[in-house]
């Protein structure tokens, strides 16, 4: 299970939680809503937390978008 406190994007200091309340909170329900956002700038610069997770772990903004879709997060 995916640890809330888990920083994913990194280069905007915003971890799963960070990510999963702007997710909620503008009901965005894409991966390119979230990403064309001003109000929560998320994966914006390095753009590694959108594809292979910041570590090469997999652990990225689609899995947190999942999660909250499922209610998990």
């Amino acid at each position: 299970m995916l640890n809330k406190d888990t920083e994913i994007c990194v280069c905007n200091d915003l971890s799963a939680e960070d990510i999963a309340k702007c997710i909620k909170k503008n009901n965005f329900n894409t991966i390119e809503e979230i990403l064309k956002n001003e109000e929560c700038p998320i994966g914006d610069k390095c753009e590694s937390c959108i594809d292979e997770g910041f570590n090469n772990d997999g652990i990225n903004i689609p899995l947190v978008l999942s999660m909250v879709k499922k209610g998990s997060l």
